[in-house]
């Protein structure tokens, strides 16, 4: 249980031009969600026109009170998505496989004989599988921080298999609702395909050419890379240390570690071309309403803002660490990342942040 408690704010600047508005307002915002205990940390990066401004607010840990960095490393949760939807469509762009193909052709015996969920629904969130990761299955559910079962050692074939166990949401092409489990039979189809992990894949296409050093796919290892902020998560009424978990549990859905800086790289990489051809681009981002509040493409969410821009990128939240990075058509990018602390965060932050740095 952690007992001391954030009694003053810490808010660390770097590269930070003074009288913008804009940007002092984001810094306000940062130190209001630390100060409300709804954060212990939170960093962000803005990019435009070639210029970064970064700003981190609160504590790598609560207990020593050392001031967090605003280039730490923070487990990326659900932005894993968009690295495994653009290696997948890196492989469409090759000819190794088609979007409409049934996943069955490719990776026989994964789902239940004669399935015809297709590789774009996976992509999509369109198949109808089961979330292993939703509420609900005890022990696996991400919304259910249990600390033993969080270190366990888990396989692909173990996360599918919990999928499978439940009926499906609806049949394949009629609803969208997301599910991890999705995510999960994507990256094995990478494996089958590139004869390799699906770590490899994204290291050799996306992480070594864009030189993405600050970012991994940790796999079983359960430490994570410094300078970094720890996770703390509400279990049983008490706030917990929930930095060390075994990533093995999200695998594709969600296991990568980043850094606001390699995110804001490799976003601008992928809505700029530089990842895949113009025509798999235009279907990532060709996103319909998923029934959560964001619009979703394939491995891309559409964010919007009070003044009517269009922001495009992923969220992301694993125990302890919640992500955003987002960009707009103009090239300005925003990265964000927040350990909750008390468990609850003002609904309407997102907004306020969204609305400030791109309106």
């Amino acid at each position: 249980m952690i007992s001391v408690k954030i009694a003053a704010l810490s808010l660390v600047l770097t590269s930070l031009a003074p009288g913008n508005d804009r940007l002092e307002s984001l810094e306000r915002q940062l130190g209001d969600l630390v100060k409300a205990k709804a954060m212990s940390a939170a960093l962000v990066r803005v990019s435009d026109k070639g210029k970064d401004w970064t700003a981190a607010a609160g504590y790598r840990d609560v207990v020593s009170r050392e001031p967090a960095d605003p280039e730490g490393h923070f487990r990326i949760g659900s932005v894993t998505k968009t690295f495994v939807a653009t290696v997948v469509l890196q492989l469409a762009d090759e000819g190794r496989l088609k979007l409409d193909d049934p996943v069955s052709e490719h990776l026989p015996g994964a789902l239940p004989e004669g399935s015809p969920i297709t590789v774009r629904q996976l992509l999509g969130h369109t198949s109808g599988l089961f979330d292993y990761a939703g509420a609900g299955i005890p022990g696996w559910s991400l919304r259910d921080f249990r600390p033993v079962e969080s270190r366990y050692d888990q396989t692909p074939e173990e996360l599918l298999a919990v999928g499978l166990s439940r009926p499906p949401y609806f049949k394949p092409g009629q609803g969208r609702r997301y599910s991890n489990t999705n995510y999960v039979v994507a990256a094995m189809l990478i494996e089958k395909l590139t004869g390799g992990s699906y770590a490899d894949a994204i290291t050799a296409r996306i992480l070594r050419p864009l030189r993405l050093t600050h970012t991994s796919l940790p796999g079983h290892r359960q430490s994570m890379p410094r300078p970094h902020a720890r996770g703390y998560v509400l279990h049983k009424g008490k706030i917990v240390d929930a930095t060390r978990i075994n990533p093995s549990l999200e695998y594709g859905a969600g296991e990568m570690i980043s850094t606001t800086a390699d995110l804001t790289r490799f976003l601008g990489a992928l809505l700029g071309g530089k990842l895949t051809s113009a025509s798999a681009l235009r279907q990532m981002r060709a996103t319909q309403p998923a029934g959560d509040g964001q619009d979703y493409g394939l491995g891309l969410q559409k964010f919007g803002t009070t003044c009517g821009k269009s922001l495009y990128g992923h969220s992301g939240g694993i125990f302890g660490y919640l992500t955003y990075a987002l960009r707009s058509d103009d090239g300005r990018t925003l990265v964000m990342s927040g350990n909750p602390y008390s468990g609850t965060t003002p609904a309407d932050a997102l907004q306020k942040a969204l609305d400030t740095t791109f309106c």
